[in-house]
């Protein structure tokens, strides 16, 4: 009996235990913990994105190009909306009843559960009158994106512009951009993306049944910050850059400039080019179309996509490659009668001129095309007239080495490798054996199958300059405030030639400028060296063509300035180069003889024919990151049933484009 009451007292005991723990968690969850309160408040929860702003882009001197300014889109939740006054946001966000059932469709589309962008881009001061009332819209709500602004409007193709994501740019980034992100189209923005961009945030906000903000979920435990993009320092110069649009201003061709002593380009200047803000706010889609349209394409971007015989700034290339192989000496003799003949080919100087006993800096200064020709083809038949191949895949090795025929990995998309031909090119076209060192000749004076960019070109006034190697051309010179750059911007690449051959190929080009072609170019009190060229072709007039870099001790910068269907490279390269060069040295430009000035150069008008322009090319490629994000059906009625065409077998289908092609054949000046 005494252990039945002992047991009872036992399970009582348990039982009130149990009983206080359970009013313990009790008072624990109502009184203390506030945790399951906001649960109960998910239903009025809404997270809200926080998107930062992007880095902004400066100029090597800290001059800004690329800022933000705020915006606003409109997003909607379907399932949050509650009944309103239609005809009163319609006039709030300025759109029709049309308009806003088309929106809402769409909205629909995405999703009826979450929410989706209603209306993009509208201005602060629009949304200073919408946000007052935007508690009597239910399902609603405002998000603050940015868009890019430019300054100064200059260097287009180099910086790029900005777009909505799209279904493949989606999936490539496991899911980090949604729908209505923006990402970087073209340009640095493109390349630079992932640092440009930043990283979002997020805000949990509470709303009552009347949409009326209650404050932060959890008093902002759960919120996270957006964190700005990181600043990007260009190695763009902008008041050279802004001379050398100014200066090609109705003008085809391009002007590449670049710091020898680094690889950072000074100026990149594609023309025509366009104003950057016209590819920013709600006009941007037709703004675009309207650019897309433009027959003289200021979307190519000519400095990396443009491909010319390099002409007489590759002269010098296959001396500088005998000389170090012993094929040749600097004092090394050519008797110029005007021509050179090799089997039943002749190449001819500049109107058949008789430039009479010439050496390596003579041959240069004087652009004699019978010199260079005799040395490539001693460089060729070394081994013998007919073991060409394999003199002919070192000389295409060595000539590799100086950037041609491949990518020289700048830091932006859409660069050409140009086109170095292969053995087996020549083998196709003359079958195996069946070519020599005469039928190829047309190399040694930098034409043929030679093409090269303007990047390229300027690059080899580098290795030049630099005696023997070149570091890698880039755009971006620091990442963030740290000053972070790649290293592989910082390492020199050397070209296999040994430094002391150089000294005879830069005397020759000095005397260009000193008293040859380039004359008129002469800046006072510094030391230039260059050289002209005037490529020919068989649709207009000339390319005009000047490589250069100065001053030649310690040389600060190397030029390349091509100038389509201008004649002379002495003529309008050579002055225009002369330019950017003084300017970036002195900081001011001074007088030169009569008509040599600034205004003359930049009001002049050398744009071709149009008609003959579209006549002999039945298509303009465009970049592929450009076509992909074209919005527009104009624009694709405009591209569509284009057709990559293929130039041999080593080129892109993306560098075809030309705006005037070159003849095969170039008399130097």
């Amino acid at each position: 009996m005494n252990s039945f009451f002992e047991r009872r007292y036992v399970i009582a005991g348990i039982f009130i235990t149990i009983v206080f723990i359970l009013l313990a968690r009790l008072f624990y969850i109502q009184i203390i913990d506030d945790k399951y309160a906001i649960y109960a408040n998910k239903n009025v929860l809404r997270q809200i994105v926080q998107y930062p702003a992007r880095g902004p882009i400066l100029d090597r001197n800290g001059k800004i190009l690329v800022q933000n300014e705020p915006f606003y889109d409109i997003t909607v939740n379907p399932r949050e909306v509650k009944p309103f006054d239609t005809i009163e946001l319609c006039k709030l966000l300025g759109i029709d009843k049309p308009g806003f059932d088309k929106r809402w469709a769409k909205a629909m589309k995405v999703s009826p559960n979450r929410p989706s962008i209603f209306e993009k881009q509208i201005s602060v001061t629009t949304f200073a009158s919408l946000q007052e009332r935007l508690s009597e819209f239910p399902g609603f709500a405002p998000v603050t994106r940015y868009l890019r602004s430019y300054p100064d409007s200059v260097a287009a193709q180099f910086l790029g512009y900005i777009g909505e994501v799209t279904d493949k740019d989606i999936k490539r980034s496991n899911g980090y951009y949604h729908q209505g992100d923006y990402i970087g189209v073209t340009g640095v923005e493109r390349s630079y993306e992932q640092v440009l961009r930043g990283q979002r945030g997020v805000k949990n906000l509470m709303y009552d049944s009347r949409n009326r903000p209650q404050g932060h979920y959890a008093n902002g435990m759960f919120d996270t910050a957006a964190v700005a993009g990181e600043r990007l320092t260009s190695s763009l110069d902008i008041n050279i850059q802004k001379l050398g649009e100014k200066l090609m201003h109705n003008k085809v061709g391009s002007i590449v400039a670049i710091e020898p002593s680094t690889g950072e380009i000074l100026a990149y200047v594609s023309s025509p080019t366009y104003d950057p803000n016209l590819m920013v706010g709600r006009e941007r889609g037709n703004n675009a179309a309207a650019l897309y349209k433009d027959p003289y394409t200021p979307f190519f971007i000519r400095p990396i996509q443009a491909q010319y015989p390099p002409g007489s700034s590759f002269k010098p290339l296959s001396a500088l490659i005998a000389l170090q192989e012993g094929i040749i000496s600097p004092q090394t003799t050519y008797y110029c009668p005007g021509y050179y003949r090799a089997g039943n080919r002749v190449v001819t100087c500049n109107n058949r001129e008789a430039h009479g006993l010439v050496n390596l800096s003579s041959a240069v200064a004087k652009s004699c095309n019978g010199y260079f020709s005799m040395v490539f083809q001693k460089i060729i038949d070394r081994d013998g007239a007919k073991q060409t191949e394999a003199t002919f895949t070192n000389w295409r090795t060595n000539v590799n080495k100086f950037g041609l025929g491949s990518k020289l990995g700048l830091d932006m998309p859409g660069e050409s490798r140009g086109n170095l031909p292969t053995p087996l090119h020549y083998d196709n076209v003359y079958k195996h054996g069946g070519w020599r060192s005469s039928t190829i000749l047309s190399l040694a004076i930098g034409q043929g199958e030679l093409e090269t960019t303007p990047l390229q070109m300027a690059n080899i006034e580098c290795t030049i300059a630099n005696h023997g190697y070149f570091y890698k051309p880039h755009l971006i010179k620091a990442i963030g405030t740290e000053n972070i750059i790649k290293k592989e911007y910082t390492e020199k690449n050397y070209v296999g030639i040994d430094s002391l051959y150089f000294e005879p190929v830069i005397n020759g080009m000095q005397a260009v400028v000193e008293n040859g072609t380039a004359i008129r170019s002469k800046i006072p009190g510094i030391i230039m060296c260059g050289k002209t060229g005037t490529a020919q072709n068989n649709h207009g007039e000339a390319h005009s063509v000047f490589v250069a870099f100065a001053p030649r001790d310690h040389p600060k910068i190397a030029i390349a300035v091509v100038v389509e269907n201008s004649g002379e490279g002495a003529h309008w390269a050579a002055p225009i180069a002369s330019f950017i060069v003084e300017q970036y040295l002195k900081g001011s430009i001074s007088a030169r003889e009569s008509g040599i000035t600034v205004d003359y150069f930049a009001n002049a008008n050398r744009l071709p024919d149009t008609a003959t322009f579209l006549h002999h090319y039945k298509k303009k490629l465009l970049p592929a990151d450009s076509i992909k994000k074209a919005k527009q059906d104009s624009v694709n009625k405009q591209l569509k049933g284009s057709k990559s065409a293929s130039h041999g077998n080593k080129k892109d289908a993306a560098t075809k484009y030309l705006a005037v092609m070159p003849k095969k054949k170039e008399d130097d000046k």
